[in-house]
C-alpha cells in the first residue's frame, strides 16, 4: 500500500516545493516509485525544478478535476537521468492564466481529488504518493492533510511560521493523521541545527524531520535543478537523505 505524504506550509516562500522535489528524488533512488501532486493551484511551480518541458504537458490536473481527461492522462514521468531504479511521476497544475483565474472565480469539487489520488496510486503502482499542497488551510488541502499516512509540515525561523504552524498541527491531530513530521528550513548558520531541533520540540512536541540551511548556493541555483543531485554532499542534501529514511521507517 503506498503512502501518501503531505508537505505542507501555512505561508508560502517556505521552498515547499523544492523540498518536495528532492525528497522525491530521494526516495526514487531507493527504488521506489513515487508520484506527486501539484495541488498547489493558484501558484504551481514544483513542474520547473523537476524539468517537465510544457510541450509534453497535453492535460494538467485541471483538465482532471473539470473532467477532461483521466487522472493517469495528465501524469508524465519526469524521473532524472541519475535515477537508475526508481522513478518519479508529476501531476502537474496548468500555468495558464485563464485557467488558474477559472479555478479563483469556479473552483472545483475537491472530493475528485481524493478519487485521482486513489487512481494514480493503482495505476502506477506507486510505493509513495507525495502531495505539494497550496499554502494555508483551504478544502482541498484539509483533504490532502485528512488523507496522509504523514503530514510534513515547513516552517522558517519566523514568528509567523510558528504560530501558523500550531494552528495546522491542531488540526491535523483532530483530522487523525497518523504521522506529523516537522521540517525547518533556511535555518541560518550561526546557530546548530540541534538547538533548532530542540526549540521545536519544546514548542510543539512534534518529531523534527530535518533541519535545513539557509545557504547562498541553494539560492544559486534558483530552482533550476534538483539540488540533491547537484551537490550530493552539501548538508541540505544530507538531511533530506536522513528524512527519506526516516519517512521508510514509519511505512
Amino acid at each position: 500500500m503506498a503512502q501518501v505524504i503531505s508537505l505542507h506550509s501555512f505561508r508560502g516562500g517556505t521552498g515547499k516545493s523544492n523540498i518536495t522535489a528532492n525528497l522525491a528524488t530521494v526516495l526514487a533512488l531507493s527504488g521506489k516509485r513515487v508520484g506527486i501532486f501539484d495541488t498547489d493551484i493558484q501558484s504551481p511551480g514544483i513542474h520547473v525544478i523537476l524539468k517537465l518541458d510544457e510541450q509534453r504537458v497535453r492535460h494538467t490536473l485541471n483538465d482532471y478535476l473539470w473532467e477532461r481527461c483521466r487522472i493517469a492522462e495528465s501524469a508524465y514521468e519526469v524521473t532524472p537521468a541519475q535515477v537508475s531504479e526508481g522513478s518519479i511521476y508529476l501531476v502537474p497544475s496548468s500555468i495558464k492564466i485563464t485557467e488558474i483565474a477559472r479555478v479563483i472565480h469556479e473552483g472545483y469539487d475537491a472530493r475528485l481529488l481524493k478519487d485521482g489520488f486513489r487512481d494514480l496510486v493503482h495505476e502506477l503502482a506507486l510505493d509513495y504518493l507525495l502531495i505539494d499542497t497550496h499554502p494555508g488551510l483551504n478544502e482541498e488541502t484539509l483533504l490532502s492533510i485528512a488523507i496522509s499516512h504523514i503530514l510534513i509540515i515547513i516552517l522558517r525561523p519566523d514568528q509567523q511560521d510558528y504560530q501558523g504552524t500550531s494552528v495546522t498541527l491542531e488540526v491535523a491531530k483532530k483530522l487523525g493523521v497518523p504521522h506529523m513530521l516537522l521540517v525547518l528550513n533556511k535555518a541560518l548558520s550561526d546557530i546548530e541545527p540541534e538547538v533548532y531541533r530542540q526549540q521545536l520540540k519544546q514548542t510543539y512536541n512534534t518529531r523534527v524531520g530535518a533541519v535545513l540551511p539557509l545557504d547562498t548556493e541553494i539560492a544559486r541555483l534558483a530552482s533550476a535543478d534538483i539540488f540533491c543531485l547537484v551537490n550530493p554532499q552539501h548538508r541540505f542534501s544530507q538531511e533530506i537523505k536522513v528524512l527519506g529514511r526516516l519517512i521508510a521507517s514509519l511505512e
